[in-house]
């Protein structure tokens, strides 16, 4: 078992490593300062308490509750490309029930708010999920798609139904006191940081715990072997695993605007459904690493404002890390594999 961590732990390590190479010398390469873009990157995301508590924490959330999504699809074999969308559906849900809970209790708007948020992702989940056990569509091409009809849902939410009540702004009213997340004092930091990490451990403790979770790896590792010896509905499982994953998307968007934006508008998000793939792979698909590789990504966007504020180079310049990284990473599984086959044939 060590051996098999150790190597995760190594590959891990070079994608990173080589990602961070890759933007310094393209930086320079392009006439920046690489040293002074690095050094204001590492300042932006851990420099003070502020940038940690209230740039780099909230970016993680997520992050990580978005990459313990994917994960939780990719293990199952369902190859879920649409949390962005998923992550939409639920802020939409979450929004248009917290803005009629002003007179109730936080306690009770809260739960509410975050439950109308995890079921939209579900349900925005079961579109690929029907097509793809009934009809046999392939979940990366429905998943995918769906992400550009939430994001024009929000746009439309966000021009009609859901606008501010000026209707000026293209974005809704904001979401009252006792629907939004507690948060602590002075900072950005909610509750979310809190519910994402009991999700990570509840994962964890599910797919190496339970049967059903052991089910749910063996389906993704050889769905004919689980159904055939196992005698695994693996059908079943990927359906479940599939919507599972959709709801934890969409739980991740009620998480956004209750507890960081408060508000839906068009770019909510700048792109977690597609980090969070990167996210997921980075760390094996385990959901306890998901919260450091969350944390690695969170920090590189978090530091990529201060990279463009103080060292003037443009923050999509980070894209090149994730990009790195996760080509690295894809291409460190493919050797893997390639490596236990030629094994099992000698």
């Amino acid at each position: 078992m060590k051996q098999p961590m150790l190597g995760d732990l190594t590959r891990a390590a070079v994608a990173v490593v080589t990602g961070f190479l890759v933007l310094f010398l393209g930086l320079a390469a392009s006439g920046y300062d690489a040293s002074a873009a690095m050094v204001a990157m590492l300042h932006g995301a851990f420099g003070t308490s502020d940038a940690i508590l209230s740039a780099l924490l909230p970016r993680a959330i997520p992050l990580i509750i978005v990459g313990l999504a994917v994960g939780l699809a990719f293990r199952a074999g369902a190859l879920n490309i649409g949390a962005e969308g998923q992550f939409y559906a639920g802020a939409i849900a979450a929004t248009w029930i917290g803005l009629g809970l002003a007179a109730w209790p936080r306690s009770l708007a809260i739960p509410v708010v975050l439950a109308a948020g995890l079921i939209a992702g579900c349900l925005w989940a079961t579109i690929p999920a029907i097509l793809r056990l009934r009809f046999g569509v392939l979940e990366v091409i429905s998943t995918l798609l769906l992400n550009f009809v939430a994001d024009a849902l929000v746009s439309w939410m966000v021009l009609g139904p859901l606008q501010e009540s000026t209707h000026i702004y293209p974005q809704s009213n904001p979401l009252p006191a006792s629907a939004r997340l507690p948060a602590l004092a002075g900072t950005r930091l909610h509750l979310g940081l809190a519910l994402a990490l009991a999700l990570a451990f509840g994962l964890w403790v599910f797919e190496r715990q339970t049967l059903a979770g052991f089910q749910l790896r063996a389906t993704g590792e050889n769905p004919r072997a689980a159904s055939v010896i196992g005698r695994v509905r693996t059908q079943r499982v990927f359906g479940l695993a599939l919507l599972g994953s959709g709801a934890l998307a969409g739980l991740a968007g009620s998480i956004e605007v209750s507890g960081t934006t408060f508000a839906l508008f068009q770019n909510l998000s700048p792109g977690y459904g597609f980090t969070a793939i990167a996210v997921a792979l980075l760390a094996r698909l385990h959901p306890l690493a998901t919260i450091l590789t969350g944390l690695l990504f969170a920090a590189i966007e978090a530091g990529a404002s201060a990279m463009q504020r103080e060292a003037g180079v443009p923050a999509v310049a980070v894209y090149m890390v994730e990009a790195a990284i996760t080509i690295v990473v894809l291409l460190a599984d493919v050797l893997r594999r390639r490596n236990v086959a030629a094994a099992m044939g000698t």
